[in-house]
């Protein structure tokens, strides 16, 4: 099932995309939550009500002239107001990469355990234009990666148990401004407000059902579901990156295991899988450079198109937008 959050007379409306046309949720069962937010609260009940639903639109048991092409709505981020938002280290190869590419040796805790950080989940958008400022614009950069959202609460959750947490999978674009990023983890504290921005994520939620065929086996030593599906990045039309959830080193699973230590984890927290090998332009260009120390180094600007496709979940674009306004944080450093 694919679900999907969209403005609708000015309010949030959560609908399932089926051949292209986007239904209400009342259109699969009168009782269903009509947000997602709602939705992930009763996912239990909800989820089999729904796809019960779908099923009887899918063979044509019941037909509804409620629906709308998906392109002529203004989509949402699938969790539009995500209860928190954290993001993971999952990708070996980048890690190893980014490393190299700063002429230090692979860090051997990356294999003891998966590890993750807060940013900034009111700042979570969709597909569409993303404002920036203009110290954003001091290396501004994309990050290609997965993200899973939490479908029902819980606390200490073992790896082996943690799948049935996951509701769903969507893409996720970890915006990053790293001139910011950089300066403040010099003081060991961060990433922060390099990060706080902006970060998209949709076009939607995609069930665990739907991916079953393409389940894998995880790494060796590893927990948990992993799935087949292939990344890419497209910056103006131009390809700059691909990769593959299924080398996730990590397993979305494993990190739900260290996040719900001690803690409470709620419906509605977002988990991304950190960046893909290749999918971003600071590991791109630190191997461009690697390589041949006369490489052009390249970062999003004004007017730029991303275009994030992985295999299922359809494709995310965002425009880079500048906001009309000279103000820089970095010039009032002491």
């Amino acid at each position: 099932m694919k679900l999907v959050s969209y403005l609708k007379e000015e309010r949030e409306q959560l609908g399932v995309l089926i051949d292209g046309f986007v239904y209400d949720m009342e259109t699969l069962h009168p009782d269903l939550p009509g947000t997602m937010n709602m939705f992930l609260h009763y996912w239990e009940d909800s989820l089999p009500m729904a796809l019960a639903g779908e099923l009887l639109l899918k063979e044509g048991t019941r037909t509804s002239n409620k629906r709308t092409p998906i392109g002529e709505l203004q989509l949402l981020a699938p969790v539009p107001f995500p209860t928190s938002c954290r993001d993971g280290y999952a990708f070996r190869q980048h890690v190893a990469a980014a490393r190299r590419n700063r002429k230090v040796e692979m860090i051997p805790e990356f294999d003891q355990y998966p590890i993750f950080y807060f940013t900034n989940h009111h700042s979570v958008k969709g597909p569409g234009p993303v404002a920036c400022m203009p110290d954003h614009f001091e290396k501004l950069d994309f990050e290609l990666e997965a993200a899973i959202v939490i479908c029902k609460y819980g606390r200490n959750i073992k790896a082996e148990d943690a799948d049935e947490y996951i509701g769903g999978l969507m893409i996720m674009n970890d915006l990053s401004a790293r001139r910011l990023q950089m300066e403040e983890m010099l003081l060991n504290l961060g990433p922060a407000k390099g990060k706080d921005f902006a970060t998209t994520t949709g076009p939607w939620l995609v069930t665990l059902d739907e991916l079953k065929d393409l389940e894998i086996a995880p790494k060796e030593n590893h927990t948990g579901k992993n799935w087949n599906l292939t990344m890419k990045c497209r910056v103006n039309g131009k390809q700059v990156s691909e990769g593959n959830v299924g080398d996730m080193d990590w397993t979305f699973a494993e990190i739900i295991e260290r996040v719900s230590y001690g803690v409470d984890i709620y419906p509605g927290d977002v988990i991304g899988s950190g960046t893909v090998g290749t999918g971003c332009f600071l590991e791109l260009n630190g191997t461009g450079k690697l390589n041949d120390p006369a490489y052009q180094e390249q970062w999003l600007e004004d007017g730029d198109v991303v275009e994030m496709e992985i295999d299922q979940l359809g494709t995310l674009e965002n425009k880079i937008v500048k906001e009309d306004t000279d103000w820089s944080i970095l010039k009032r450093k002491k």
